[in-house]
């Protein structure tokens, strides 16, 4: 972690800690990712079409699809469009959660803005469907990228979403992002403004965050009724160093 007192170079100005010895990451593979509750696979439209048309039928409303550029799609032509145009990108990478007890692929998301020159990678593009929301898969997908950006050696993991993004904005904090602040009218889609709020965590903090979500996601975490004994957000609250 970078101490609160800047060093001073030879002109009495402040400068920022040496990066010795930096070597750019690889980009993120793609490449599979295993877990107890959920299996990350690249996303496939072949393979994982119908399950996604199935997951997102859940919200018939299309709420999920809110603060999305793209969506929802009322019909499988439109989705199966979409999910061909995004599987072949490599930035942003794609990704399919797969709930390993049904098998089914039930939300995805990718790697995106990577930047490995500086060591920086953005998690965005999520979208849960309500078969994900609210469940140890969709912490779990988080804990498996979030391993493999920092494994891979990047220094840094962002997090983005409208400011107006409430739930965003709680899942960010809970999952171990620092906030970082609000950049005013970034951008605009769906013919809105965006004024974008952006949270990150660093590979300084990533041992911490490691052991708090092998503490949440641990079987004995939850009781015989699947409730949690120990919320991630009380374990990964002493590692934010902002709020917001």
């Amino acid at each position: 972690m970078a101490s609160d007192t800047p060093r001073l170079n030879s002109f009495g100005q402040p400068i920022g800690a040496d990066v010795p010895d930096w070597t750019p990451p690889p980009l993120p593979p793609r490449e599979a990712m295993e877990g107890q509750y959920c299996r990350i696979e690249p996303l496939d439209p072949e393979r994982h079409g119908e399950d996604l048309f199935e997951a997102f039928a859940a919200d018939p409303e299309g709420r999920n699809w809110t603060y999305r550029i793209e969506g929802p799609f009322d019909d499988r032509a439109a989705l199966d469009a979409w999910l061909a145009e995004i599987s072949v990108k490599a930035d942003p990478l794609f990704f399919a959660y797969i709930d390993r007890a049904s098998g089914k692929a039930v939300g995805n998301g990718a790697f995106m803005r990577i930047d490995a020159k500086v060591g920086a990678i953005e998690v965005g593009s999520i979208m849960f469907s309500p078969l994900l929301q609210r469940s140890r898969i969709a912490t779990e997908v988080m804990y498996l990228k979030m391993k493999r950006v920092f494994e891979l050696g990047y220094r840094r993991y962002e997090w983005k979403c409208d400011a107006l993004n409430a739930p965003s904005r709680r899942a960010a904090q809970r999952l171990g992002f620092s906030y970082e602040g609000v950049f005013r009218q970034a951008t605009m889609y769906r013919g809105r403004n965006r004024d974008t709020a952006w949270y990150a965590c660093i590979d300084a903090e990533w041992p911490q965050l490691r052991a708090a979500f092998e503490t949440w996601l641990d079987p004995e975490n939850f009781d015989a009724a699947g409730q949690q004994k120990l919320r991630l957000s009380d374990l990964t609250a002493p590692i934010l160093v902002a709020r917001g």
